[in-house]
């Protein structure tokens, strides 16, 4: 296999994800590796990453188009600081990257990334606004408005994660108290479903279809949270479409769940129901690599790369 390739990497708390997408703007080749833990491991799994799709295409590292990597934190200048999950608060990834392959790399926050790959893939249409919102651990969103990333003036564009729903809530890890954050992600439902499974959403989940009332009291109280960060961004943004993404963005009912919770606001509310709220919420294909599709497109602000809208391999086309 030989041919031009643009490389994104999702560089999450546990796997690494690569994709490598032709000229046509498909998925040709795609690997995932285990996370490397604190500065020297991240960038050893980074390299591996990039090293194993390159052979899956069969080129070298240095022969690849372009790099682009999304990671959790803040990222300024291919600087990485407070991606907490990974040990790393001050690391200068773009110089190490670059130090390792002979070549420049472009890198930016996980969640603007998966913006960017998840617009490309559903909309893929400059005139339209979107906010990608990823329920992970934490929960923030990522802002694509005429095509492009929009950050804010500082960077913190999206952080909705960090608005205070409640004043006598828990103490969020940001410092203020009662954060949509701390009720509305998989840390928050940690919290208020205690359990010894790996994947406390779906627990969760699990507990609540099989009739336990106190798992569908918390279930009923994280859809909500959930519907009213979808609100939140509608009314401050007004986008055409919320996208929902991240892990547990993946549980079968909670699109749907939080679509009713949303259309029954607009039963009792004109104002919602003239702005047709219940109707941009959507989620991210299963399967689909968003973060590192997105990845790949950070250095291409304008949408250059001609991204397929479904994730098809080269070898399924």
């Amino acid at each position: 296999m030989t041919g031009q390739f643009t490389v994104g990497i999702d560089i999450g708390g546990t796997k690494t994800d690569a994709v490598a997408i032709d000229e046509s703007g498909a998925i040709a080749g795609q690997v995932r590796v285990r996370s490397g833990i604190g500065p020297s491991a991240l960038v050893a799994s980074t390299v591996l990453a990039l090293e194993q799709l390159a052979s899956r295409v069969g080129v070298t590292a240095v022969e690849f188009t372009s790099i682009g990597i999304g990671i959790p934190g803040t990222v300024v200048k291919g600087r990485v600081s407070h991606a907490l999950n990974l040990a790393i608060d001050g690391l200068d990834l773009g110089a190490e990257l670059e130090a390792r392959l002979g070549r420049s790399v472009s890198i930016d926050n996980d969640v603007n990334a998966a913006a960017l790959g998840a617009f490309h893939l559903m909309e893929n249409d400059p005139s339209h606004s979107m906010a990608f919102l990823n329920l992970g651990t934490g929960l923030a969103a990522g802002l694509v408005l005429g095509g492009t990333l929009w950050r804010g003036s500082r960077g913190a564009a999206g952080e909705i994660g960090h608005v205070p729903i409640d004043p006598n809530g828990l103490e969020c890890p940001c410092g203020q108290r009662g954060c949509l954050e701390t009720v509305a992600s998989g840390s928050g439902v940690a919290r208020m479903w205690p359990t010894t499974s790996d994947q406390p959403t779906t627990a969760l989940f699990e507990a609540a279809a099989s009739g336990d009332a106190a798992a569908v009291a918390v279930r009923n109280r994280l859809v909500e949270n959930v519907a009213s960060a979808v609100r939140l961004l509608v009314l401050t943004i007004d986008v055409d479409s919320v996208v929902l993404g991240g892990g547990v963005s993946t549980l079968d009912d909670l699109l749907g769940d939080v679509r009713k919770v949303l259309a029954q606001w607009e039963t009792t509310s004109a104002f919602l129901g003239s702005i047709g709220l219940s109707g941009r919420v959507h989620g991210v294909p299963p399967g689909f690599p968003a973060a590192a599709v997105g990845a790949a497109m950070v250095n291409m602000q304008g949408g250059d790369l001609p991204l397929a809208r479904t994730a098809t391999t080269r070898e399924e086309r």
